[in-house]
């Protein structure tokens, strides 16, 4: 849990952290289907996997490069 003294980037740095390293866990796990001896799959399965993965990292890619600190004000 964050204290409350934690600035804005400590706690950005301290979940960004952790949560880049989970996702990097469930790629590492889901390369685990690659292995033809346990799984059949075709092709078309694996572009469809990463062309899901990959559309979400562009989603959230712009996230990051359209992220503005401004407020609207009347």
């Amino acid at each position: 849990m964050a204290k409350s003294s934690e600035s804005k980037e400590e706690a950005f740095r301290r979940l960004a952290t952790k949560r880049t390293n989970a996702v990097l866990e469930r790629i590492r796990v889901l390369g685990h289907c690659a292995n033809p001896q346990l799984y059949d799959y075709t092709q078309e399965d694996v572009r469809k996997i990463f062309q899901a993965i990959e559309k979400e990292l562009r989603v959230v890619k712009v996230r990051f490069q359209n992220s503005t600190k401004s407020e609207f004000r009347l």
